[in-house]
């Protein structure tokens, strides 16, 4: 049975930070490429960041140089560090683990950023 499990969301205030998590299992991790999507409130679901499993990375504009998304193979997990968090980042964060034969989603984690 595969399961994504995030944590590490949250309530945060505008220029603070978060870090997401999302351990896998059931899966052979280290030969799936590795992400994160988003959906705010009335929009669609946008990714955030990605890994490969060599380790490539993207990012959307409206995170490059604010998020950070990394990969521990010996751990099964994939992390986003947010920082200099916005208003605008508040969604709820999907984790997701691609191969070109399946994608498997985690459950979701709630990021709010208010003051």
């Amino acid at each position: 049975q595969v399961q994504l499990v995030e944590s590490g969301g949250g309530l945060v205030q505008p220029g603070g930070s978060l870090r997401l998590s999302c351990e896998a299992s059931g899966i052979l991790f280290s030969t799936y490429a590795m992400g994160w999507y988003r959906q705010a409130p009335g929009k669609q679901r946008e990714l955030v960041a990605a890994v490969t499993s060599g380790g490539s990375t993207n990012y959307a504009n409206s995170v490059k140089g604010r998020f950070t998304i990394s990969r521990d193979n010996t751990k099964n997990t994939v992390y986003l560090q947010m920082n200099s968090l916005k208003p605008e980042d508040t969604a709820v964060y999907y984790c997701y683990a691609y191969t070109t034969i399946r994608t498997y989603w985690g459950q979701g984690t709630q990021v709010t950023v208010s003051s």
